[in-house]
């Protein structure tokens, strides 16, 4: 899949039609797009997302979330979006459309698709979302939501768009995940990209299909208690649904409220003239910064407060430790004492029959003591190692399995290590939150203590609005409660439902499409296990690779292990030292970080065999010049058929870092700037900073 072309129509800082072709040419598959601070290049990228996700782009970024939470509201957000001089014009419409090339719709033979994505601020209604089949409305949606689903389904998910999408000062985010929310966002995105939650949701169908099976040819008894279950499935799913519209309208308010709250918190300050509004944003930044803090911090915190009880039995743990590490003993060489037991006991049947045949008296002390003394001499002899007395009178308590051996130990080393990470986390959660009290502190002594009526007015519609913002954030707090609450429910509930289907015979007409559905899962079972398998070494092997082939410490990195739980609702990519020891990605340099997230990114694309264009805003931030060269000559041209980069000239890519890549360069833009607004500017790829500097 190829972007031909992207055209901004009165889109921000872009006046009027601009369009732009970005199209590659085999292996000059880089585009540049460049332009000083100010003039547009992450405009463009942020008009691209737009184009494609609407209001749901803040899913993409977390930048896209700041800001619409910033305005308000995605209507206020976005809405700002229409060009200045047009705006003064009368004009008020916008819009940004992507035609793409090479796209793969079943049953559908086409040239190009293109997706128009325009707002109308005078009706101030939801933005318009129209997509062309070769340049003309096709029949194949019935409606917007149907058009937003086919670009999610055959042009790019959703959850995978951050991998194609992004600044690479930010993608180190992937490198320091610090909060279960994020884990669980990755992991999702992991999932999608790799294919394994198509696999899993092909098998709920089927699952799905079954259950209608049984639920036919059950006896009246069974059939009202499988319907019983299916339907507290059914409404424990719908209670969710619910659940999450509802946090959803109120994050929505939330935002609004706090914008609102924000303006007047400005009203107050002005009114008292104790604080400029520039330092009065310097410090809601900080806040706003400290507030982050301290919730990655009780999320840290949370996390670790699952040890403390075994902390607390710490005595116990060890002495079970001790006892499962003689089972394991214990079990690894039962088969070989069992052997020493059957070998001693012949030695002394032929020393009985010896004896028989001897003449003279052997007295019965002495015979017990020679065999006493010759199993202890095999054992001394042969089987040194091996404490045959204390494992003849060993008793297992536990008989752990080798990966509940491995969970255990696993369980003990990360309780030793927490005692570090509490100290670490708790540090920064009571340095947040001392310095959050301070800013909140000076803010509102800035807000005029005065008894005015209007001042007093103010006071009270901010504080009026805060409580309804606290009142809000409980109750979310609560529906995420019920929500995890009614996922235990669906989880014991297709339990039971498990259980009462193996016991209900399906009847004749549907034996055979019953039994072919359970081959078909039994068949996806066993396919998910080895293909995530496949996924994981494949992933681990290319990850290492790139982060041999990227870093400048060759020996930083030494193994990869990638662990997908379920069906990939838990993926995590650890990397070890040659020592084994397991690398703490919170402390690699951030230029490390942004080697390893390249790296992870360059391996997911190889890996899937995903087919779309790449595009990466401040693509040289944070690289030394090793890592710069890696990353030009190994990484970019590599990613995609078609990379598109915005770099900041002579200071994110230099004239001698961009010879690395020049060869690879099909087409390059200058954005120039003008009174009315940006524009596109196409130069040759050879003359690009040439005529930079003369601008």
């Amino acid at each position: 899949m190829i972007i031909k072309s992207i055209e901004l129509n009165n889109f921000r800082i872009y006046r009027g039609k601009n369009k732009i072709d970005l199209t590659p040419n085999g292996e000059h598959n880089i585009i540049i797009v460049s332009g000083n601070n100010g003039y547009g290049k992450t405009t463009f990228l942020m008009s691209l997302v737009w184009c494609l996700y609407g209001k749901n782009m803040d899913k993409v970024d977390e930048l896209y979330k700041k800001e619409i939470d910033e305005k308000g509201s995605y209507s206020k957000y976005i809405g700002n979006s229409l060009n200045l001089t047009a705006a003064d014009n009368g004009e008020t419409r916008f819009s940004v459309s992507v035609t793409f090339i090479n796209v793969d719709i079943p049953n559908t033979t086409c040239t190009e698709v293109t997706i128009v994505r325009s707002y109308d601020r005078a009706t101030s209604a939801s933005d318009e979302l129209e997509i062309l089949i070769d340049g003309k409305a096709s029949d194949l949606f019935g409606d917007k939501d149907e058009e937003e689903l086919f670009i999610r389904d055959y042009i790019l998910p959703i959850e995978i768009a951050k991998f194609f999408f992004f600044d690479a000062e930010k993608i180190v985010s992937f490198a320091q995940v610090n909060t279960p929310k994020q884990r669980a966002e990755l992991s999702q995105a992991y999932s999608q990209v790799l294919g394994i939650q198509k696999y899993a949701e092909l098998k709920s169908e089927l699952e799905k299909l079954q259950d209608d099976y049984r639920r036919e040819a059950a006896q009246p008894q069974d059939k009202k208690e499988f319907n019983e279950l299916l339907a507290l499935i059914a409404n424990a799913e719908d209670h969710i649904s619910d659940c999450e519209r509802r946090i959803s309208e109120h994050q929505e308010k939330i935002s609004l409220l706090k914008y609102e709250c924000g303006e007047l918190q400005e009203k107050l300050i002005r009114e008292g003239d104790l604080m400029s509004v520039e330092r009065l944003e310097e410090l809601k930044g900080k806040k706003e910064r400290c507030q982050s803090d301290v919730n990655e911090a009780q999320e840290g915190l949370k996390e670790l407060y699952n040890y403390i009880p075994f902390a607390l039995a710490g005595s116990i743990l060890s002495d079970m430790t001790v006892q499962i590490k003689e089972e394991k003993v214990f079990n690894q060489n039962k088969i070989q004492l069992e052997g020493i037991e059957e070998k001693t006991d012949d030695i002394l049947d032929e020393l009985d029959k010896a004896r028989d045949s001897f003449n003279g008296h052997i007295d019965i002390r002495i015979r017990n003591f020679y065999e006493k003394e010759i199993k202890r001499l095999i054992l001394k002899h042969f089987y040194n190692e091996l404490d045959f007395d204390k494992y003849d009178s060993f008793k297992t308590l536990h008989d752990f399995s080798d990966l509940q051996y491995d969970d255990f130990l696993g369980l003990l080393e990360n309780i030793k290590s927490s005692k570090t990470t509490f100290e670490s986390i708790f540090n920064k959660y009571s340095k947040a939150k001392a310095e959050l009290f301070s800013i909140e502190k000076t803010i509102r002594e800035a807000e005029k203590n005065a008894e005015s009526e209007y001042i007093q007015s103010l006071r009270l519609r901010k504080q009026n609005k805060e409580a309804e913002i606290t009142n809000l954030q409980e109750e979310n707090a609560r529906l995420n409660v019920s929500i995890e609450q009614k996922k235990e429910e669906i989880k014991a509930a297709k339990q039971k439902k498990a259980i009462l289907s193996e016991r209900i015979a399906v009847s004749a007409k549907n034996k055979d499409m019953d039994d072919e559905a359970r081959m078909l899962i039994l068949t996806i079972q066993k396919f998910l296990l080895r293909f995530k398998d496949e996924k994981k070494k494949a992933l681990e092997n290319r990850l290492k690779d790139k982060l041999t082939s990227f870093l400048h410490k060759k020996d930083l990195v030494n193994n990869v292990v990638v662990d997908i739980q379920g069906n990939g609702e838990d993926v995590d990519i650890n990397l070890f030292d040659a020592g084994g020891k397991k690398i703490d990605k919170g402390i690699l340099s951030m230029g490390e970080r942004q080697m390893f997230a390249s790296a992870l990114l360059g391996a997911l694309v190889e890996e899937t065999g995903l087919d779309f264009p790449v595009f990466i805003d401040s693509p040289m931030q944070k690289f030394d010049i090793n890592h710069s060269q890696n990353i030009l000559a190994k990484f970019y041209p590599n990613v995609s058929k078609q990379v598109v980069l915005f770099p900041l000239l002579m200071k994110e890519l230099t004239e001698e870092e961009y010879g690395l890549i020049e060869r690879y360069v099909n087409k390059a833009f200058l954005i120039e700037n003008h009174k009315t607004g940006s524009q596109f500017k196409e130069i040759k790829p050879q003359e690009l900073f040439d005529i930079y500097k003369q601008q």
